[in-house]
Order: C-alpha cells, then sequence, then structure tokens
C-alpha cells in the first residue's frame, strides 16, 4: 500500500505525458508484474523492459482484468481509449522517482544496509529485534535492486514506526539513484569483499560507491576491525556521524565474546562506560558479526536491553529464505517459516504461483506480529490470498480467523501450532504444492518437519537467484533476437531437472534440452510446456517422442529414414533436429551425406527440421580456436545448402557456453546454454561474472580422538601422526562425492576453515581432520559451494567440474531456494 495519488500527480511525479481517457480514479498500488495485480481499478502498471520480458505485451490482458492507468516508454502505442497512460522516456527512472515521492511521504526512521556479504541477514535480524518495540517495515527478501528498493518503499505505510531497506550495487554508478530513493537517516555498512568485484576498477571505487549511500544520514554503523574500510568511512564522513564498534578499547562500542557450546554471550561496552550483555543462539563468527551490527543499531534506536534480547530468543542462525523442498507423497513444501510481514507473505504467494502445477495449493500461516492495526492488516491479507486461488488455508493464532469468513470450506484455524499438530496427518497430503509462512514464536519449522519427505540428511541447495543471475548474464552477451537453448540434461547437471525446467521457463529460455526421451516425458508429466530437443533418442522411443510432443535429434541418414517411416506408416507429424559433424566426430551427418540429407527432406511430408545445428570441440580453450574458427566456417557451409530447401523459420545454432563466450560473433539464430547456467564459465573470461548455484553440504556425524599411529577407515589409510581429532561426515561415494578425494586429496569447510579428508572415502561416509577446530556432532560442513571452487575442486583429482555435478546421488536431497 502507497500513499493515494491521481494518474495526474503520477505524471507530475514522472514528467511523463499524460494521454488517453484521463481518470480521476485513486491509485493504491503500483504494479511491475500482472500475476500481482490485487485491485485492478486502483492499480498502476508499469511496463519495464527486463531480461525476460516486455511489460507493455502484457497491457491488453491487464486491461481485460480492469486496469486503467499505465507508465509506458515512449515507443509504445497506446491503443484502449478507455485508458490513462503516462509516457516517459524510461520507465525505470519513473518508478524510481515515484520511490523517491513516496520516501519523502515518511518521516520517521529509515534505516538502510549495505555491504558485500550479511546484507540480508543483517536486515532480517534487525527487523525481528525491532518488531519487539516498533512497527516495521522492511524489504521483502532481497530487495535491494534498482527495481527491488522502489518495490519495498512502496511497502512503507503510514503507522509503520522504523523501515530497513537493504541497498545492493553490482557496478559503478548504480547507488545513486538507490541513495536518491532510500534517503537513509541511519547506515549500517556491512563488510567489503570481493562480491560483484568486476563491475569496479578497484575496490576503493566499490567502497567509495556504497558510501554514497549514506551521504545525507546522521548516523552511519561500521566495524572498526575491517582496517581498510575503516580507513576510508573515517576519511569520508566526520567523526559525530559514526558509530563504530570493535574487539579492541577505543571505540564507541566495545565488544567482548565468550563462545559456550550452544550460545554465545555478547559484551558490549560504551564509551560512557555503560555496558550491556546478551545472548545469541549461535557460534560463528560470520553470523556474530552480523548480529553486533544489529545490537548496536538497536541500542542506537533507543531499544531497550531487556526488549533487544527478547528479539534475540527468536533468531535462528541459518539464513532466512524462501525454500522448496520435497515433502510427502510427492508434494512439494514452501518453507519460509520466518516470515513475519505481508510484503513477505506476497513474495511467498508469488513464488507459490511460479511453480509447476500440482494437486492443491496449500497455505498455512500464522498470525502477523506487530503488523499495526488488525482489522486493516487482515483485510489486506484476505485481499493478498484471494488473488492466488487456493484450495486450502490453515491458519494459526488468535487474530488469524478474521480471514475465515471470506474463504468458506477453505479455512480451519487452531489457536497454537501444538493444536494444529495434534491432528496434522501427512497421509492427508498427496501430489499438492504447501506454502508454510509464520513469525518466529509460532515454530512452523516443526509443521516443515512433520510434512517433509525424510531422503537424507546430506543436501544439495539449488540458489534459484542465482540460476536467474547467471542465466540473464548469458541472454545480455546474445543479440534480443537470439533465442537461448537451455541444457537440463543429466538431472540438469545434478540440481533436479523438474524444478530447475520450471524455473527456466518462468524466467523466459526458448527451448529446454534433455539426452534421452525418458527425461522429457517426466517434464512433461510435470507441466513443462516449453520445446524439448533430445539429443539421443534410440529407434523405439519415436513413439514417445511424438505422444508427449518431444523434438528428436536425427544425426544419420539412417536414422533419418526410420524417423520419417514411423511417421508415414502412423500418419504422424514430428519436429526434428539436425545434428551436423564438423569436427566431434560423436554424431551427426558429415558434408558428404549433404546430397543424400537434402533429398530426404524434400520426400519427408511429415517430417518438420525445428532446426540444424552443430558442436564445438574446444570453445572453452584458446588452445583450440582456429580448429573452432574451421568448425563454424564448415557449419556456415552446410548451412548455405541446407538453407536452400527449408523453411525460413528452421533455427540454426552452434554455440555452447564457451562458445557464446568466445565467439560471440557466431550466435546464429539461438545459443545452447548449459555448464554457464550452473555458475562455472570454462573459458576464463567471464570468471567473476558467474554465481555458484549449488552448495553440497552435510553434517558432522561423529567427532574422535585419535593416538599417534593410530588409523583411520579401510585399509588403514589414514593415520594423524601426532594424533588429533577426526569428524565422521555423512556423505560418502554413493552420494556422488568421489573416492579420489581420500587421503588429503580433498577438503571441507567446518566454521570457514579447511577440514582435510583423512583415509579413504566410504560409501556413505567420509572421514576429516578437525584437529585444530572446535566442533560437534550436528555442525555444518560444506563440500562444496560459493566458498570452494568446484573447477579447484574438479583439478584436484584431474577431472572437469561436469562429472562432480552430475555424480550427485539421486538419494541427496535437493532444497531450491531464493536468498
Amino acid at each position: 500500500m502507497l500513499q493515494e495519488m491521481t494518474i495526474k500527480q503520477v505524471a507530475e511525479i514522472t514528467k511523463g505525458e499524460l494521454l488517453g481517457n484521463v481518470k480521476s480514479n485513486l491509485i493504491s498500488q503500483v504494479a511491475i508484474d500482472s500475476r500481482q495485480i490485487i485491485h485492478p481499478s486502483r492499480s498502476l502498471f508499469v511496463a519495464l523492459k527486463g531480461a525476460k520480458a516486455d511489460g507493455t505485451v502484457f497491457i491488453p490482458q491487464l486491461f481485460e482484468l480492469g486496469v486503467r492507468c499505465f507508465l509506458v516508454p515512449k515507443n509504445y502505442k497506446t491503443k484502449e481509449d478507455t485508458a490513462s497512460y503516462v509516457v516517459v522516456e524510461d520507465t525505470r527512472s519513473a518508478l524510481q522517482k515515484l520511490a523517491e515521492f513516496q520516501r519523502n511521504q515518511f518521516q520517521k526512521p529509515i534505516v538502510s544496509i549495505t555491504g558485500s556479504n550479511g546484507k540480508t541477514i543483517v536486515k532480517e535480524w534487525l527487523g525481528q529485534v525491532l518488531s519487539q518495540k516498533f512497527h516495521v517495515a522492511k524489504s521483502p527478501k532481497s530487495y535491494n535492486s534498482q527495481v527491488g528498493v522502489p518495490l519495498s518503499i512502496f511497502g512503507i505505510e503510514k503507522d509503520h514506526q522504523v523501515a530497513i531497506l537493504e541497498a545492493g550495487i553490482s557496478k559503478s554508478g548504480e547507488m545513486a539513484a538507490l541513495e536518491k530513493m532510500i534517503q537513509p537517516s541511519l547506515g549500517i555498512f556491512t563488510n567489503i569483499g570481493t562480491a560483484h568485484q568486476e563491475g569496479f576498477e578497484s575496490q576503493e571505487q566499490k567502497i567509495s560507491e556504497k558510501l554514497s549511500l549514506f551521504e545525507r544520514s546522521k548516523l552511519l554503523i561500521y566495524c572498526k576491525d575491517h582496517p581498510i574500510l575503516a580507513s576510508k568511512i573515517a576519511n569520508t564522513f566526520p567523526e559525530d556521524k559514526l558509530i563504530a564498534w570493535s574487539d579492541e578499547p577505543g571505540s564507541d562500542f566495545t565488544r567482548s565474546v565468550k563462545i559456550r557450546d550452544h550460545q554465545t554471550k555478547i559484551f558490549l561496552l560504551k564509551s560512557d562506560l555503560s555496558t550491556y550483555t546478551f545472548q545469541v543462539p549461535f557460534r560463528d563468527p560470520a553470523s556474530i558479526e552480523n548480529i553486533t551490527h544489529v545490537l548496536v543499531a538497536a541500542l542506537t534506536l533507543g531499544q531497550s536491553s531487556e526488549s533487544i534480547q527478547e528479539g534475540l530468543h527468536h533468531l535462528k542462525s541459518i539464513d532466512m529464505r524462501l525454500t522448496l523442498k520435497p515433502g510427502v507423497h510427492e508434494s512439494i513444501i514452501i518453507d519460509d517459516t520466518y516470515n513475519n510481514d505481508l510484503a513477505g507473505l506476497k513474495v511467498a504467494l508469488d513464488f507459490m504461483q511460479q511453480q509447476r502445477p500440482k494437486n492443491r495449493k496449500v497455505l498455512i500461516l500464522s498470525d502477523l506480529l506487530q503488523q499495526g492495526e488488525p482489522d486493516r492488516v487482515y483485510s489486506m491479507v484476505s485481499d493478498l490470498i484471494m488473488n492466488y486461488r487456493l484450495d486450502k488455508i490453515v491458519g494459526v493464532g488468535q487474530d488469524i480467523a478474521r480471514i475465515g469468513t471470506n474463504f468458506p470450506g477453505k479455512f480451519e484455524t487452531y489457536l497454537k501450532t501444538e493444536d494444529l499438530l495434534d491432528v496434522l496427518d501427512p497421509e492427508q497430503f498427496t501430489n499438492d504444492l504447501i506454502l508454510i509462512t509464520g513469525a518466529r514464536p509460532f515454530g512452523f519449522e516443526r509443521v516443515v518437519n512433520r510434512l517433509q519427505q525424510r531422503i537424507h540428511g546430506t543436501t544439495l541447495e539449488i540458489n534459484l537467484n542465482a540460476l536467474t543471475h547467471n542465466f540473464n548474464f548469458y541472454k545480455r552477451l546474445v543479440k534480443p533476437e537470439t533465442k537461448m537453448m537451455v541444457m537440463v540434461k543429466a538431472f540438469a547437471y545434478g540440481g533436479g531437472a523438474v524444478e530447475i525446467a520450471n524455473h527456466l521457463q518462468t524466467m523466459g529460455a526458448d527451448y529446454l534440452a534433455v539426452a534421452f526421451t525418458d527425461e522429457g516425458v517426466i517434464l512433461r508429466k510435470h507441466g513443462i510446456s516449453l520445446p524439448i530437443m533430445v539429443l539421443n533418442p534410440l529407434e523405439e522411443s519415436i513413439d514417445l517422442c511424438h505422444e508427449y510432443a518431444l523434438e528428436p535429434v536425427v544425426f544419420s541418414p539412417e536414422f533419418f529414414k526410420k524417423v520419417n517411416q514411423y511417421c508415414e506408416i502412423n500418419e504422424r507429424s514430428l519436429s526434428i533436429h539436425l545434428d551436423l559433424d564438423t569436427g566431434m566426430h560423436r554424431l551427426g551427418f558429415e558434408e558428404k551425406h549433404l546430397d543424400e540429407l537434402k533429398e530426404l527432406i524434400s520426400k519427408a511430408r511429415h517430417l518438420k527440421i525445428a532446426s540444424v545445428y552443430t558442436h564445438l570441440v574446444g570453445a572453452d580453450e584458446e588452445l583450440h580456436r582456429d580448429f573452432s574458427l574451421e568448425q563454424i566456417l564448415s557449419f556456415q557451409r552446410m548451412k548455405s545448402e541446407l538453407e536452400q530447401i527449408l523453411p525460413t523459420d528452421t533455427l540454426f545454432h552452434a554455440l555452447n557456453s564457451a562458445g557464446i563466450a568466445a565467439f560471440p560473433e557466431y550466435q546464429f539464430d539461438m545459443v545452447r546454454l548449459g555448464i554457464g547456467l550452473y555458475g562455472v564459465e570454462v573459458t576464463g573470461k567471464y570468471g567473476n561474472s558467474l554465481r555458484s548455484i549449488s552448495t553440497l553440504k552435510t553434517t558432522i556425524s561423529q567427532v574422535k580422538t585419535l593416538n599417534p599411529g593410530e588409523t583411520v577407515g579401510y585399509s588403514r589409510k589414514g593415520a594423524l601422526p601426532q594424533g588429533g581429532k577426526i569428524a565422521t561426515l555423512g556423505i560418502g561415494y554413493a552420494d556422488g562425492y568421489d573416492r579420489r578425494f581420500s587421503n588429503g586429496n580433498g577438503y571441507v569447510l567446518i566454521q570457514g576453515k579447511k577440514a582435510p579428508v583423512v583415509g579413504n572415502v566410504c560409501m556413505d561416509m567420509c572421514m576429516v581432520d578437525v584437529s585444530d577446530l572446535d566442533v560437534k556432532p550436528g555442525d555444518e560442513a560444506i563440500i562444496y559451494g560459493e566458498q570452494i571452487s568446484l573447477k579447484e575442486l574438479a583439478s584436484r583429482i584431474g577431472t572437469i567440474p561436469y562429472e562432480l555435478l552430475t555424480n550427485i546421488s539421486t538419494r541427496v536431497k535437493r532444497v531450491y531456494y531464493l536468498d
């Protein structure tokens, strides 16, 4: 909700031209996604042009829905004379001007957070702590971008007492627009690292850019123990504007930390000698640093230490994120068990809407605590939910029952989570999509645990935001008219084909590719409607290709004849793709086959040639550049011949992930994105531009102390000559952890530190050296992820990242999340 305004005011604020049938209707919602319209007659739709879609395409559909106010770019030709249009040069800039106007209506404190790491978690934790005293607005999830910040501002309402906005940038020049919108009164700079370093000339430039967010802020909180950052801040701002904390004496707050078995005590000594003691439920250095920022900010905003500690009781040490988990009986759980506000609920419902079709859509939610006057809040909750056409709603708490009358036959309510758990039967759920969202005091993780599928303690976490980032990165490297085919073969490189394919479908991929027909059948059975190319079809699978609208690759005259014969005998049509061999010498038509191929095509009445392609052998290595160019020239010659008899809509493509980076001038009609989507840039040209999408993690099962001379594991291969400690991890080669990592060739990260593998990797377990670490059973171990490069791990055992990714066993649980 935002301060109501007319379309004339929108034109004035954005300096746009007002066209069409101008109405005086009040606008109370700004939307950039056609699926997010709740009150059409009171909504302004901003038509942004992004990597996925052009917003103007949805205007006719929105007009039918009842939307009558649109913010559009100059090149859009207005059609409906019953609608109002504000025409501007740049709709994103206009959106930001609207946000700046709305922010200026809010005269209470705005806290803004930036830095390289920890922004989202500091924002979430600070919101949780402050909500013990204040009515808090905060950015949903990680809405910290040029578009995310305006949407966050539109969520600030007049009865909020403090707002917390996250600000993130990836290149120079971006922070100025965010500062104009946010205008923070209190700033927090978390830390500085290497994230997005490629967008800046130097780390100093990146710090300066981020610090520009706080030019007009009254106060800035930072840790003095980061020397480069502290020096830059001290030289940029006057001392009376700064609130520094440090583990060394002499700062505004001096910190002392005592770590116990299950919790940590943090002591803060203020410069006026007042002291504060807090207990927090985690032990790792990153979380302790993040929570210290929270403590200093809460104290600065006037919250009592008793109230702060009450908020700390509800924190949990894992990242707050929207997570997709396998549930019982083929159900899918969306875990949002940290959410406690309307903006977060909206994000979760949008995420739910994007998932593949299931039997039912079920929402389990708690009271929204500290959100203002209940009648108004739950009226808004009801309006929001109504837009998503849910099949069942379960409410927990005293106030949530207020929405029940709006959902007759679909709503059931319980006073406490325990009451729900008493009757919650997993057998009631089959092939359902279940969103579980609630405030921390309700402990909804118990509901998730009841309905979650039990597979394995080891998990592979897939970051869907990172996947989106990588897809959009490659999208920017190709021309707007170039189509994007994405490889989801081999279980989407180990990531889980169905969920990743569904996400790609929402992102606007043009084609998918699988290795075998049964992979395509599974995607179709789970609601994937994109065209799907099958790389290695068998003759006996052609019938399935027809039944499930899959498009087989045809790679030889003999196979072409078999596919054509099937279609002629059965009077069926089929789209196919032709593989041309220009040097791979694996499958494909060679140049000597072209005359025969053209004759076969001319006689094939039932076959449509959807595309013709080749595969580059060594696009990832500069060593093979000349050979790759020879392949491309060979492909161009064959293309010229085939074009004489093929329809003009036939697609030609040659570039894989490496080719997109190495040979952008040869994009043809389509490119094929594979390993790059999953975060591995094999050419080295854009090494820092991609994000790792997956983190493989497990937990410590047991910790043992070894005496000198004792051995570890099968064949007594492992030893700690001086004695020490080992931790046994619940992952082995049956999970895909390669046996070649045995005996120190591999390592894992525990508490951010390397723990080398000791002895042979077993089928279901492995052991690591933790002699220098303070660890206990249940602690997390990272096998690979952002801090452990797949390239490095692969090179350690003489293989390639593809093998490590695709080897992860299906018994390892895949969990998908938005960070």
